[in-house]
């Protein structure tokens, strides 16, 4: 049976990806149709993606952008929706049996849950959808019981290694993390760093927001928060250990003390295939790992001095209500500060620390409250920033 397929945000990396895969599954069983898409601002590569797969909706950012993408793809007469009401109105009403949200941001979360509150899968790449929003996703796919399928490489891999296990059997989860670009840089060279340096990931090819996340392990920070929703496990047990070679992509350690882990190479094909095609595996054309040439793998605990946002993270996690929301808004501020050269790299975490630290924390029990806290966090960041 074909499956239908919505990818909200087409342009970005893993969007890019989903459809590269696409390419490679249609023409066999069970193939997978692209039947909407989703681009915010990059409309010359939406076009393109239009005039290949004949999705029958397309969301864009703006109505300029809507009148491009009409021009741009004659002889196509899809539906445009604009905005980010459109966004979440494609993600409802697409028909799709399958809606990979790869949005950037906590954009994602509105879309997550219109997805699941119609009764649609949803493949989540977006985690910060779950960190914004956890109660409310994981709500919507309760009631409905769409199923909610992770796509980060660490949850993939968690995800795989659960499968089929009772939840009363685990002792810890384990989140991976490459280390980022300054393992190995002394601390008190963190303040002379730039946009450039921090965008040499060691491992992973990703979008510049992802790459900086991973460069200051804020990154794991909203993994560990996602797992905790994800897989219902508490937050002290889910633990982040760095191993630069990104080999094994997480662990799940047992009560018995047994470990089972994922590895593969470091090519997101592979965890958004699974997701596409669960609980199915098809071939791949990713370069396979020859485990007879990997002659050291390494573990490590994280340094908290260093990565001050993994800290960050687990009290925004314990606080609750919309103190992650608030974490996660703050934190896409500075990294778009950092990235446009207005604030350091060390600056990131404070200021980070400062918005979280003057947070009114107030319940996450519905949309517009998180909506809200987002909100609020941004203009306190962007404040923050004007007098640091």
């Amino acid at each position: 049976m074909t499956r239908r397929l919505a990818i909200l945000g087409s342009t970005g990396s893993v969007g890019r990806t989903a459809l590269d895969v696409v390419r490679h599954l249609q023409g066999r069983p069970g193939e997978v149709q692209v039947v909407a898409l989703a681009g915010r601002a990059n409309i010359p590569r939406l076009i393109e993606q239009v005039r290949e797969h004949r999705p029958a909706a397309v969301a864009v950012g703006t109505a300029d952008g809507a009148a491009r993408l009409r021009t741009g793809t004659p002889g196509w007469r899809g539906e445009i929706l604009v905005g980010s009401q459109g966004l979440a109105t494609l993600a409802a009403e697409a028909g799709a049996d399958l809606v990979l949200v790869a949005v950037a941001g906590a954009a994602g979360l509105a879309p997550t849950v219109a997805a699941l509150s119609g009764g649609t899968d949803v493949a989540l790449a977006t985690k910060e959808a779950l960190v914004a929003g956890g109660a409310l996703v994981t709500a919507a796919a309760q009631r409905t019981r769409a199923r909610l399928l992770p796509v980060d490489s660490e949850h993939s891999a968690i995800f795989q290694c659960l499968d089929g296990r009772a939840r009363h059997d685990v002792a810890r989860l384990w989140l991976t993390a490459s280390g980022g670009p300054f393992l190995r840089l002394p601390a008190d060279a963190l303040d002379t760093v730039g946009p450039a340096e921090a965008l040499r990931h060691p491992t992973w090819a990703m979008g510049p927001k992802v790459t900086i996340d991973s460069a200051t392990l804020m990154n794991k920070g909203l993994e560990v928060i996602e797992a905790h929703w994800l897989f219902g496990v508490a937050p002290e047990a889910i633990e982040v250990v760095v191993h630069p070679q990104s080999i094994v992509h997480s662990l799940v350690e047992f009560v018995d003390g047994s470990f089972l882990g994922q590895l593969g190479p470091t090519d997101m094909r592979v965890p958004v295939q699974y997701a596409l095609t669960y609980p199915e595996r098809r071939p791949s054309p990713v370069t396979r790992l020859d485990i007879r040439t990997l002659t050291a793998l390494s573990f490590e605990a994280p340094d908290p001095v260093r990565f001050p946002c993994l800290t960050l993270a687990r009290e925004a996690l314990l606080r609750g209500g919309t103190a992650p929301a608030v974490l996660n808004a703050a934190n896409e501020v500075a990294v778009r500060l950092f990235l446009e050269q207005r604030i350091r790299f060390p600056d990131i975490a404070r200021l980070v620390r400062r918005v979280l630290d003057s947070h009114r924390l107030v319940p996450a029990s519905s949309l517009d409250a998180v909506l809200g806290a987002d909100r609020d966090a941004r203009e306190a960041a962007e404040a923050a920033a004007q007098v640091a």
